[in-house]
């Protein structure tokens, strides 16, 4: 035989516990890997990942068809609302119009969501007073709504700086459920409850008006 002359390499004796251990080792090295894409930053450049520092929520009974809508001010004049969801540090994550649209989709259904809320998120410190009202924007009972507004901070712990409920009774009410101060470093310095309207903001402006503001979007004086 040739390979007796040393013309063909011999072959290893098999060892089939040496071959499975050495696969398990390559599955466990190829799940590390997975894992640990999954767990590593982004690293695209210019990527800011959002978060909140306030969350500002406000809810009334379920399944109450009234539309009741909630406002934000922050201490530039930004304020957020259903028609400028997006207003500087603030965002209106859902309008809730009542009866009128809370549903959700199932296998390209519309159910009918029980849920009445409203919330708005606060992405930045901004120094200064904050003003959160709400306004009977529909009363479809002719009976008076209970509300609840919350406010809470989330950084560095999650505090509830404000929570109570308030009555709203006939279309077109506005109230104003609370009113707070933040400091530079985002610190809850005051809280009251003492009424400011936002509504007769948007309409003075609209008496007069010409221009958008961006900050609320509601029509402004032209400018001579």
């Amino acid at each position: 035989m040739m390979d007796e002359f040393g013309l063909y390499p011999r072959e290893e004796a098999f060892d089939p516990l040496g071959v499975m251990l050495f696969k398990a080792l390559q599955v466990i090295a190829f799940l590390f890997f997975i894992a640990l894409l999954a767990v590593s930053p982004d690293s695209k450049d210019g990527k800011i990942d959002s978060k909140a520092e306030f969350l500002i929520t406000m809810d009334w009974p379920d399944n109450h068809p009234d539309d009741i809508d909630l406002f934000v001010q922050d201490p530039a004049g930004n304020i957020a609302w259903y028609r400028h969801r997006e207003a500087g540090f603030l965002t209106l994550d859902r309008d809730d119009r009542g009866g009128a649209n809370d549903f959700v989709l199932v296998n390209g259904k519309k159910i009918p969501s029980p849920i009445r809320e409203e919330i708005v998120t606060v992405r930045g410190i901004v120094p200064g007073e904050y003003t959160v009202n709400v306004s009977h924007f529909q009363a479809t009972t002719g009976e008076p709504v209970s509300v609840n507004i919350k406010v809470q901070k989330l950084n560095p712990t999650a505090q509830v700086i404000f929570d109570n409920k308030l009555t709203l009774d006939h279309t077109g009410e506005e109230k104003t459920a609370v009113r707070f101060w933040l400091n530079a470093d985002g610190k809850v310095i005051d809280v009251q409850q003492r009424q400011k309207s936002l509504l007769e903001t948007f309409r003075s402006a609209n008496r007069n008006g010409a221009d958008m503001d961006p900050k609320t979007g509601v029509r402004m004086p032209r400018r001579e």
